[in-house]
């Protein structure tokens, strides 16, 4: 068969390979066309617009690139169209992908739709164009399966694939020589992860790396983006004394006493390391003031959202600042007592995300459900 796969986010890049090797496994005659990054295209597939190009975040930034993003929507219909998939598959990455699910329900094309668009949290309305163009929706948060119920929208909840990421990366993994790799001290390591496109990274690493004068006694290491160059960290940093690791974001928090973490995806993942973390978000203050008004949730770390309650400590927007950072960091380095209430509602959290082999469940039920639709 004939997929189409668009993913526009590194986390998307991450849950899309995954379930890409678990379609090929089935689907040994599968030809594949996607948008995504380097881990899509490290399952040998082809690669039409690479994450790095298409990934902006924030009202202001989507207007400052409105005429890409619009370039982009005509060049994905028209390559779509020319490739005639059998299914088009999207993962997330909602204002551009639900757009292109509208188009290809109307040229007849089936969609199925992996991890869905966070709509529980704002843009509700989202909802009825989904399930009026969406074929299969295929969930990952176990509170997704009933807000979907309520508007009478079946789907299918498939578990975290972050649990099987991680699972295999401690089968794999031999982060024992990280520190010599990596030039790195023996100090304990606070990770600094600010984010994966460049207008955050620019925000947020100004902001973590302010904190670093007042923790002499712990070393500073930043989870660079695969897609950013080496340079552009260089610019950002300015002298400071801060290591940068590559490709290593798991070796880097497992090698972790703490970490800083812009908020996404990799708040879950920190979380289901076990590793101390404090959440961050800043964005510019108009993106903020729209955003604001319209997220209808209390939390905006995956992990808060998911257990329902405050875990680990969310800094956003005016609240993060040196001041708060500081004493936020404090706490999850060296108050015994919060150390072990997270580290006890990490262990819950693990077991409210369900069990492992969501890829897998993903790819079987995309198979079984093409098939059966012949």
């Amino acid at each position: 068969m004939k997929y189409y796969v668009i993913a526009g986010e590194a986390s998307g890049d991450l849950h899309a390979s995954n379930l890409i090797r678990e379609i090929k496994q089935n689907d040994t005659q599968a030809v594949f066309r996607c948008w995504g990054g380097d881990l899509m295209q490290g399952q040998g597939v082809e690669i039409v617009k690479h994450i790095r190009d298409i990934s902006f975040m924030g009202f202001a930034e989507v207007l400052l690139h409105l005429r890409t993003i619009l370039g982009n929507l005509r060049y994905c219909k028209h390559d779509v169209l020319s490739f005639q998939p059998d299914v088009l598959i999207l993962v997330d990455y909602p204002a551009f992908n639900l757009r292109i699910a509208e188009f290809a329900h109307v040229k007849g094309i089936k969609v199925y739709y992996y991890i869905s668009p966070q709509i529980w949290a704002w843009k509700q309305s989202r909802v009825h164009k989904i399930k009026k163009t969406v074929d299969k929706m295929l969930v990952i948060l176990p509170f997704e399966k009933d807000f979907y119920q309520r508007f009478n929208v079946e789907v299918d909840f498939v578990g975290h694939p972050l649990l099987d990421a991680i699972e295999q990366y401690k089968k794999t993994a031999n982060f024992q020589d990280f520190r010599t790799e990596h030039h790195l001290s023996e100090k304990p390591i606070v990770a600094l992860l600010p984010g994966s496109r460049k207008q955050e990274i620019s925000r947020m690493l100004k902001i973590m790396l302010s904190v670093q004068d007042d923790f002499k006694e712990v070393q500073f290491v930043i989870a660079g983006a695969p897609s950013r160059e080496a340079e552009f960290y260089k610019k950002l940093i300015q002298g400071k004394d801060v290591h940068i690791v590559y490709n290593k974001t798991y070796d880097l928090l497992m090698n972790s006493t703490a970490a800083l973490v812009t908020s996404g995806t990799a708040t879950l993942e920190t979380a289901l390391l076990e590793v101390p973390e404090v959440v961050c978000y800043k964005g510019s203050n108009f993106s903020y003031q729209i955003a604001k008004r319209l997220i209808k949730v209390k939390n905006i770390s995956l992990v808060n959202l998911i257990m329902d309650k405050k875990i680990v400590s969310e800094l956003i927007q005016h609240d993060l600042n040196h001041h708060q950072l500081k004493s936020e960091l404090h706490k999850i380095l060296y108050e015994a007592a919060t150390i072990a209430r997270m580290q006890s509602d990490y262990h819950q959290l693990k077991e409210k995300l369900g069990y492992q082999g969501a890829s897998a469940k993903a790819a079987r039920i995309i198979q079984q459900s093409l098939a059966a639709k012949g």
